[in-house]
């Protein structure tokens, strides 16, 4: 189980490194700082033999920390909608497909219990917010210096 946690951590980071050079700025998220502190987080590791009580609070501990997130990400997603103003081949305001979707996504993955799968979906859907708006800000910034071009060029 270690080793492959191990690789599991190795494969995001690579990921997150190759992709992501600027992962270490959170526009939209006050999370953990880093992939490590996410998964050992939610990870579920070893832990002393412990009677039943202190058993159900550390769960009851990883499962609202987990919601936490999860309603974090929720948030951030319907946020940064918010962008996506314009319709589309549908007429449907990409506004509203990118909730309708990400609703979706949230009510399959909502009886989810495995901790590596969870943590896979919440780092994905960082990943996918963070890609999104990245994009979005480099196409209004063409945009921007298409209409500058337009306005100072001939006549």
């Amino acid at each position: 189980m270690s080793s492959k946690l191990h690789a599991y951590r190795a494969l995001i980071l690579t990921h997150l490194r190759s992709h992501q050079p600027n992962s270490h700025l959170r526009l939209l998220h006050h999370g953990p700082d880093t992939v490590e502190e996410l998964l050992d987080r939610h990870v579920v590791k070893k832990e002393k033999s412990l009677d039943d009580d202190e058993n159900e609070l550390l769960t009851r501990q990883r499962l609202t920390s987990t919601r936490r997130e999860a309603l974090s990400l929720y948030r951030d997603i319907i946020r940064a909608s918010r962008f996506f103003m314009w319709p589309d081949s549908r007429g449907v305001l990409w506004r509203d497909v990118l909730r309708e979707n990400a609703r979706k996504e949230f009510e399959e993955a909502r009886f989810e219990k495995d901790p590596e799968i969870i943590t896979r979906l919440l780092i994905g859907g960082r990943d996918a917010v963070q890609a999104a708006l990245d994009k979005l800000v480099e196409k209004q910034k063409q945009q921007i210096e298409k209409e500058r071009n337009d306005s100072t060029g001939p006549r």
